[in-house]
């Protein structure tokens, strides 16, 4: 029997055997996926310098024989933890700081305990952050302190510089930053305080529990889980894309509760009353003006970030009071600017250039 004319049955059988034996691959990677744990995170060596609550500072060790100067505080969003920007070598942030020279602390958390439910706003902003400044200044004998603040670390670190503007912080780098909250559209409809009773909330429940926090996450997008597990299956037979979603999926549902007063800040005087935006914002009684903000500045949005979209970020650059200020856009969404792939290429050298000639 002779085949349709155009038709390769040679082609078609290697075909049909790549797809039979990609299956076989698919079931045996599968077995596997589930019997594993995935690759181990946050391995860069680093000491614990200091320890108190849901508050852990950690110390990098050198990897460069040569040091600049002004060390890095690296403040985390206190929903996540901080080994997103620590995956594995080669991916790592942390890696790459530290092998162009820097000197890396981190101010990373853990879940606040029940009964630390009352930590505010000045908890973390008039106590926390400044002991961790303290202690670097300690440890690495100098005065000036660089900071980066990743999501809402960006903006516990503006209300920071704001408040404690005459020093030590001598450059502030933000990444996918928030400050007009009433463009966090979701968010902002989540909270509206016509439906939303946070009193009711916190008073009943104390700390707010992670699975609320990963479920407005996963409102942004709510197809996204089931199509990301639709892809780890088609492509669960290649080693490197189940590595890489292994550690981002993770990351992204180890998701951290928030202490109770913090919460029912963050949502009256930011989401319902956009306080920073407005100029209104103080913490513990003291004005927080990111006008007040001198020191050289650069932020680094996403030109496809669901969670913190650039019409909530791009005010940031213009409202600080600095003369040197840098706002750069890059594409990706908001993990994968500061780490995957994308983020080695585009904003870690950016990073690099823009602060290496301010911490000497």
């Amino acid at each position: 029997m002779n085949a349709p004319a155009g038709l390769d049955l040679a082609s078609i059988r290697e075909r049909i055997q790549s797809e039979v034996q990609r299956a076989i691959q698919r079931s045996i990677k599968g077995v596997e996926y589930f019997s594993t744990s995935g690759p181990m995170l946050g391995s860069t060596p680093k000491d614990i310098l200091h320890a108190r609550g849901t508050m852990n500072l950690y110390h990098y060790r050198p990897l460069a024989d040569e040091v600049y100067r002004v060390p890095i505080l690296i403040v985390m969003a206190t929903t996540n933890r901080g080994y997103i920007l620590d995956m594995v070598p080669g991916q790592s942030f942390i890696e790459f700081l530290l092998k162009r020279g820097y000197d890396v602390y981190m101010l990373d958390w853990t879940a606040p305990r029940p009964e630390e439910k009352r930590l505010g706003m000045e908890d973390y902003v008039l106590d926390f952050i400044p002991d961790c400044v303290r202690r670097v200044q300690e440890d690495s004998g100098e005065q000036d302190v660089s900071v980066i603040g990743y999501c809402f670390g960006g903006v516990l670190s503006l209300l920071y510089g704001s408040i404690f503007n005459d020093g030590p912080m001598k450059n502030l780098i933000c990444f996918t930053t928030p400050i007009d909250f009433r463009e966090m559209k979701l968010f902002s409809n989540f909270s509206d305080r016509r439906y939303f009773d946070v009193d009711g909330l916190v008073d009943s429940v104390g700390n707010v529990p992670p699975e609320m926090i990963l479920s407005s996450f996963e409102m942004l997008r709510p197809a996204s889980r089931t199509a990301s597990q639709i892809q780890l299956w088609e492509n669960i037979w290649n080693d490197e894309f189940v590595k890489s979603y292994r550690m981002f999926d993770r990351w992204a549902t180890d998701t951290l509760p928030l202490a109770g007063e913090y919460f029912r800040t963050i949502t009256k005087d930011l989401m319902w009353d956009n306080k920073l935006f407005n100029d209104t914002m103080t913490v513990g009684g003291r004005k927080a003006d990111v006008a007040s903000i001198k020191v050289p500045i650069l932020h680094a949005v996403a030109e496809h970030d669901h969670i913190v979209p650039y019409e909530a970020a791009k005010h940031l650059i213009v409202k600080v009071g600095s003369q040197d200020k840098e706002e750069v856009m890059l594409k990706g969404g908001h993990v994968s600017l500061v780490a995957g792939a994308n983020a080695v290429k585009r904003l870690w050298p950016k990073l690099d250039s823009w602060l290496g000639g301010r911490s000497i």
